[in-house]
């Protein structure tokens, strides 16, 4: 009995031997330790290593390099094109991490360069617009014609400028709307910026009636640039009549800094009326001629009499 027992039990023993193997065997198939275990070897392990390293010198680096050139960007550049640098150093560094790790897989290079540019070349085709756009922007920003905060206008948009880009220039109108205008439009069209220079001028015009004193209106006006606070003395103002419509036209230059425009119009227009109030001079209003011709009826000559 005993030895049946003792049989039994080593029976049981080799089955519970054999269902923990079979188990272990699938784990190991279903986890692929085996292959876990090949890889990691010491030499993969200091390959991996290398490669981690590696990346996070580059990484280091950029960030140093980044750091360096934003600081001296901002000193030299405009806004904008600090940004635009900026960006290029990030998709530079994005880029060379990418080739590093393409190299270790194997990948051919050489092709790889092949294939970009041969697709390169299909969407340039695709893409003359974008393309288009990006080299005006490239313009745009090497010429500095247009900056952030500059009040701008392009065709019949007008508004200040939010961001500039490679493809396309943000400005918000005085609405405020936000209208996007390709790089190509800037440079294809007429670009006025009222912001480039510090101060500007305007030409205020005043008709002036036929009998009025042309020599007493010329010294009265010239009181002007004293009534409003935003006009500068330097460079000095300028009046001068340019020729007739309804009355005689008395043109007055004033200069003022760019961002005054809006409260120097406003001074000048109500000194201008205040003056010719207070000094009796009138400002005609349009006139217009009309003269009605009245054609008088005309007797229809006699018929011929009949012979």
């Amino acid at each position: 009995m005993k030895e049946e027992a003792l049989e039994e039990i080593q029976s049981a023993a080799s089955t519970v031997a054999e269902a923990g193997a079979s188990v272990a065997k699938q784990t190991r198939n279903f986890f692929h330790l085996d292959e876990l275990s090949e890889f990691f070897t010491l030499p993969n392990l200091a390959k991996t290593s290398a490669i981690l390293i590696t990346i996070l010198i580059m990484y280091i680096v950029y960030k140093i390099v980044s750091r360096i050139v934003k600081k001296h960007a901002k000193k030299k550049f405009e806004p904008h094109t600090a940004i635009l640098i900026s960006k290029l150093i990030s998709y530079t560094f994005y880029a060379l991490v990418a080739m590093y790790i393409l190299s270790l897989l194997g990948i051919n290079m050489t092709a790889v360069w092949g294939a970009a540019g041969v697709a390169g070349i299909a969407i340039g085709f695709a893409a003359q617009t974008t393309i288009s756009n990006f080299i005006s922007g490239i313009f745009v920003l090497s010429e500095k014609a247009v900056k952030i905060g500059d009040f701008i206008s392009v065709g019949d948009v007008s508004g200040t400028v939010t961001s500039v880009g490679l493809l396309s220039a943000r400005i918000s109108t005085p609405d405020n709307q936000m209208i996007r205008i390709p790089n190509s439009s800037v440079i294809n069209s007429n670009l006025i910026n009222y912001s480039h220079f510090k101060i500007r001028r305007i030409l205020f015009e005043v008709s002036l009636s036929f009998d009025t004193d042309l020599p007493y209106a010329l010294e009265t006006f010239k009181k002007l640039p004293a009534l409003c606070p935003t006009v500068l003395q330097d460079p000095a103002p300028v009046f001068f009549f340019d020729g007739f419509g309804s009355g005689v036209l008395l043109r007055i230059g004033l200069w003022f800094n760019s961002p005054d425009l809006l409260q120097t119009k406003n001074d000048v227009y109500i000194n201008i009326v205040k003056l010719c109030r207070e000094n009796g001079i009138s400002i005609p209003f349009p006139r217009y001629d009309i003269s009605i011709i009245e054609e008088s009826k005309k007797t229809p000559p006699a018929s011929p009499s009949a012979h």
